[in-house]
């Protein structure tokens, strides 16, 4: 059987002598994994469809639960990743992240949105905010939203000191809330990602710490390891 989908490249990895079996995140059917056959041979003519990040419309053949990919017809590669080493980090974070937050079969397709919408901010120099929001979604997309409002203990506001609840995603106060003390930088960074109106845009320090906070929330939850934004985080 003959389909086709739009697609991001999530991973690749070589098999054989000159093929790749790529991991994509296609729009209609979830998470899947197909053959690039010669693709590693100089002058291929789908070389494109094996890199990192490519954004295209695939059409893949399926025989006995396998794909594999007959063409593809590109959409964006996103090369302006590749000559900013901060930006190419953050979007190899987005990949990773759609990839252990999916399973084979599981179709989700506003995350395949909000994941080519954040590849296209980094592109625009959108930097580690556009990581943030984009973590933000996924963790909301994967069941485990983070509220970054109302101390959910005395009902105000949080300042000063806080604290982040790693079971219910939430922001407190430090005398009122039990968990891992959080700064109101990285509270603002995440209400700021959020959308909350009361907030300014992201600084970069809020964004690294609202990161650095979102990787342990997600590493509680779900135990999944993400390469790309610990070689971010070390920037």
């Amino acid at each position: 059987m003959q389909f086709k989908s739009d697609a991001l490249v999530l991973r690749a990895v070589d098999y054989g002598e000159s093929d790749k079996i790529v991991t994509l995140f296609t729009a209609d059917r979830g998470k899947l994994a197909a053959n690039l056959k010669g693709v590693r041979k100089a002058g291929a003519r789908l070389g494109f469809a094996a890199q990192p990040f490519c954004f295209a419309e695939y059409v893949l053949n399926e025989k006995s639960g396998r794909h594999t990919v007959v063409s593809a017809s590109l959409y964006d590669g996103f090369y302006a990743l590749r000559t900013d080493i901060s930006a190419f980090y953050a979007a190899g974070a987005v990949a990773e992240l759609c990839d252990r937050l999916m399973y084979e079969g599981m179709t989700n397709g506003r995350l395949f949105v909000a994941a080519v919408r954040a590849l296209k901010e980094l592109c625009e120099g959108e930097g580690n905010s556009a990581l943030v929001r984009f973590f933000l979604f996924a963790l909301k997309e994967a069941g485990y939203p983070v509220r970054a409002g109302e101390c959910p203990i005395c009902g105000k506001m949080p300042l000063g000191r806080m604290a982040f609840d790693m079971e219910s995603g939430s922001f407190g106060c430090a005398q009122c809330l039990q968990g891992v003390p959080a700064s109101e930088t990285t509270f603002r960074a995440v209400r700021a990602a959020l959308g909350e109106k009361d907030c300014a845009e992201e600084t970069p320090d809020g964004s690294l710490r609202a990161l650095r906070l979102l990787k342990a929330y997600l590493s509680h939850h779900t135990q999944a390891r993400l390469p790309a934004l610990d070689e971010l985080l070390r920037l």
